[in-house]
């Protein structure tokens, strides 16, 4: 009766193991881990769009300043040709004044529409950056769970098994524990009779030389 049981506990033992195990192939804490991976690359990437997103807003700034300096520039020709009666040059003038002035709105406008559309993204992206974070505080919640779920069943497989203290106490265990204590009496008999016998021994050898 007492093998069957202990094979009962065993199979019983093997059995959670095996859903633990399959558990672990489902956890969701595997999943999370995988999808904060994913969503730090995409966060990553992002930020490099925002920053070229930066860059490029630089780079508007400084066409739109050139277009600019070279409208006015353009304007201040186009007087002093038509003051200096040269009509072909005024004409050039205008041409260059129109197409300056043009570029100018232009870049204006792409620049008002870059600096809003860089103001989305740097909103979006802290949400982002919020959001990992986040995940990484569920992260820690539930490797919090996990771990206590783990300690909790390797302490109820043991705190559950059969083996209790009374045991400690039975009839077999005492007369266990007596026999070692014997065994070990007579050991320590036997090695205090053996030094005995081995000086008298000594002795005997050493009164047959005197004599």
């Amino acid at each position: 009766m007492t093998t069957l049981w202990e094979r009962l506990k065993f199979a019983v033992a093997t059995d959670m193991d095996m859903v633990m195990t399959k558990k672990e192939e489902k956890n969701p804490l595997a999943a999370l881990n995988h999808f904060i991976a994913e969503a730090q690359k995409q966060t990553e990437m992002t930020g490099k769009w925002v920053e070229r997103q930066a860059q490029l807003t630089v780079k508007l700034e400084q066409e739109l300043a050139e277009a600019s300096a070279m409208a006015e520039k353009r304007k201040a020709q186009l007087e002093l040709a038509q003051a200096s009666g040269e009509s072909d040059l005024s004409r050039f003038a205008e041409l260059e004044v129109a197409a300056y002035s043009n570029r100018v709105s232009e870049l204006e406008h792409s620049l008002a529409e870059n600096l809003e559309e860089i103001t989305r993204l740097e909103q979006r992206f802290e949400e982002m950056q919020h959001k990992v974070k986040d995940m990484k505080l569920r992260q820690l919640q539930l490797m919090g769970k996990e771990n206590a779920a783990r300690a909790h069943y390797q302490m109820d497989k043991v705190l559950a098994s059969g083996f209790e203290a009374e045991t400690l106490e039975s009839d077999n265990m005492s007369a266990f524990i007596g026999g070692l204590g014997s065994e070990a009496e007579e050991v320590h008999q036997r090695s205090t009779m053996e030094h005995r016998l081995e000086s008298l021994e000594k002795n005997s050898a050493q009164q047959k030389e005197i004599g």
